[in-house]
């Protein structure tokens, strides 16, 4: 039997999150046999992954977090690792600030590059410009181009190379089953709460300025003042976390929200909501609203979220110029539109399982062997 291929995913952290959960799902189901992922990630601490990683068969290497001015320790960093590990077929860069580094380097030691966008637009501040800045010359050094989205590749490549055949959509799938609503475990989930009598308005997401809390929360506020027996569940965390505290603070509202962190138990969480609210200023795709529609659940986003998110009749979107009291009549409206059953069959037909979509990859990653 020949051995496996060797693929080096790059990613920021392997702490859960959308990429880093979606890669991992990837990895579970991938044919180790015949392809084997390391990581390299840029934190030194200990990640969430890393024991699974390990048991697995992979391993996990680490660089500096790139800043920018630290430019030349960064490349450094990078050649000293290739001079040890260079039995790699494919670089498969998720970080896109220093791609067109690492991605270079790689790509002059005959290694196969690839890019992965998993977004559509850089946040709106300073971090964000320089984000473009340096991800920018990304489109004229990879070999590959993957995008969760046609939105997200178009966004960080163009659209000359996102209609060229060096480009392709990977799903961020789901392992489907998990997301299996069941009667007894909304109910045991919403006990454990202390929202079995709430109207639960739910979002999944990074503390993150591109997730738009702070829209989230107005339209939270209109909800409760129409509906006082309402609750909002904050599944997430992030950079923003603190800022989103004060102004739950500032609106009134430290009883009306529960701020639940990083969970892994996101499918029982989801069939506790009854509304799925994503008010996004940008999104690569969106997969919470993937995983929400799985289990039946209804969605309101926001219409700058990629369209090809809504694969069954639960997602509404709304322009984030309407009014806060206009979003919160549509949230509230739900509650008499949707009876709750699984929606898996529609997820599998539209490329979402993991299942469908590690065949996908592994094949791509095979067929390097042959070029």
């Amino acid at each position: 039997m020949s051995e496996s291929i060797k693929i080096l995913q790059v990613l920021g952290d392997l702490d859960p999150g959308g990429t880093e959960v979606m890669i991992m799902n990837l990895y579970r189901y991938i044919d180790r046999t015949k392809v084997q992922f390391d990581f390299i990630i840029h934190m030194q601490e200990q990640c969430y992954f890393k024991t699974e990683i390990e048991q697995l068969g992979g391993h996990v290497y680490h660089v500096p977090r790139f800043y920018g001015f630290n430019i030349i320790q960064y490349r450094k960093a990078w050649k000293e690792f290739f001079a040890l590990h260079r039995d790699y077929k494919a670089v498969h860069g998720h970080v896109g600030s220093s791609a067109a580094i690492y991605l270079k380097i790689a790509k002059q030691l005959h290694i196969t590059t690839i890019a992965h966008s998993h977004g559509a637009k850089a946040a709106p501040n300073f971090k964000g410009f320089i984000y473009s800045l340096f991800a920018y010359p990304t489109r004229y050094i990879a070999d590959r181009f993957f995008g969760c989205s046609y939105v997200a590749g178009t966004y960080r490549y163009g659209k000359k190379i996102v209609n060229s055949s060096r480009f392709s959509v990977i799903k961020n799938a789901i392992e489907v089953e998990r997301f299996n609503f069941e009667e007894h475990i909304r109910d045991k989930v919403r006990v454990n709460l202390g929202v079995t009598n709430k109207f639960v308005v739910g979002h999944v997401g990074r503390f993150d300025p591109l997730k738009n809390h702070p829209f989230l929360l107005k339209i939270f506020k209109e909800v409760l003042t129409l509906h006082p027996d309402s609750l909002l569940l904050l599944v997430g965390d992030g950079p923003e976390r603190a800022k989103i505290e004060k102004e739950i603070i500032a609106l009134g509202l430290q009883e009306a929200v529960l701020l639940l962190g990083t969970r892994l138990d996101v499918p029982e969480l989801l069939q506790a909501m009854d509304v799925f609210v994503f008010p996004s200023i940008s999104e690569g795709l969106g997969i919470g609203l993937i995983e929400a529609q799985a289990t039946g659940l209804p969605c309101i986003t926001s219409t700058v979220v990629p369209h090809e998110v809504k694969i069954t009749d639960l997602v509404e979107f709304l322009p984030l110029e309407m009014s806060a009291i206009k979003w919160a009549k549509r949230v509230l409206s739900t509650q008499k539109e949707v009876v709750r059953v699984n929606r898996h069959q529609e997820i599998i037909e539209n490329g979402y399982d993991i299942k469908t979509s590690v065949l996908k990859l592994e094949k791509f990653y095979r067929d390097l062997n042959v070029q």
